[in-house]
């Protein structure tokens, strides 16, 4: 879909893949089939929906509409494929994550997943632009810096919150529950645009508990 310029529905396929990464778990253990193996698969599956995917949506982004950003052909051309370290880096944060041991109940650096939504969103806010954002999601220095920046921030030393349940008491939850709520109201009222600012109040909102945590105040 990407390479025949339908980014939609690649957009649309990845929030199915995301379905089934958030169930494929879950259903081994019922059938009590899951094993180690297991395990490398689903990371390999994870670099393609989420790690090959991405990066070839800003790909595809950036190669419209990098013309014109040096006066070198051969560096325009080359600058286009930037967006692919987006892949490099979310297959070495899946790499990290098999064998971090701290990662079991948290994430330490933006999930694959999570780094993916907010790309994918890119191509359906496009689509339907009711807050005339297409000038700057299509600025090729836009998608250059956020290539850069989501790259580092898969494997940056910063903890996340789970968005796992032990329980479903407010208590022990508080964090998840806000960021739900706040995630709901968002999409309800700004569509496809919530998803950038969903993953933004997911990575403020795990520092904000991080912190308290800390304190001793959680």
């Amino acid at each position: 879909m990407i390479f025949r310029n339908h980014l939609e529905w690649a957009a649309y396929l990845v929030f199915v893949a995301a379905v089934f990464d958030l169930f494929d778990g879950m259903a081994a253990r019922m059938l009590k089939v899951s094993s180690p193996i297991g395990k490398e698969l689903d990371s390999l599956a994870d670099v393609v929906s989420f790690g090959f995917v991405p990066g070839a949506i800003l790909f595809k982004l950036l190669q419209v509409n990098v013309v014109g950003i040096s006066d070198n052909e051969m560096v325009t051309r080359g600058i286009q494929f930037l967006p692919f370290i987006v892949t490099l880096f979310s297959a070495l944060r899946l790499a990290i994550f098999n064998l971090d041991t701290r990662q079991s109940d948290s994430f330490i650096g933006v999930p694959t997943p999570a780094n993916t939504l907010l790309i994918v969103s890119l191509p359906l806010i496009l689509a339907n632009d009711q807050f005339g954002l297409s000038s700057i999601i299509l600025n090729p220095y836009f998608i250059i810096g956020l290539s850069i920046l989501m790259s580092y921030l898969l494997v940056a030393e910063l903890p996340l919150m789970a968005l796992k349940f032990k329980n479903f008491s407010w208590k022990d939850n508080s964090y998840q529950f806000m960021l739900i709520i706040a995630s709901a109201i968002l999409l309800a009222t700004l569509k496809f645009v919530a998803l950038p600012l969903i993953i933004f109040l997911y990575v403020l909102l795990s520092i904000v508990k991080k912190g308290l945590i800390k304190k001793g105040n959680y």
